[in-house]
């Protein structure tokens, strides 16, 4: 008989997924900084700063993360976690 261990909203949370930031230029010339998890859909958020896209585009990991757990949907694992 197989036992199929359930992952928790912790172990999501503790996966390692790749974050990308970088400066991208805006219609006129003006500059901000993206933050993203290429891994996870939708994982991305802008800033004037990459600290502030950093800790934006984390939150939202976090709620995707619940969310998707939330409603059953598959929350892709590229590696495990840590």
């Amino acid at each position: 008989m197989w036992h199929i261990r359930t992952v928790t909203r912790d172990e999501y949370l503790r996966v390692p997924f790749v974050l990308v930031v970088e400066s991208v230029e805006k219609p006129g010339g003006d500059w901000l900084r993206r933050a993203s998890y290429p891994e996870l859909p939708g994982a991305v958020a802008e800033a004037e700063s990459a600290v502030e896209a950093m800790d934006a585009v984390d939150a939202k990991r976090v709620s995707i993360i619940t969310e998707r757990l939330h409603r059953g949907q598959y929350i892709p694992v590229p590696r495990p976690p840590i």
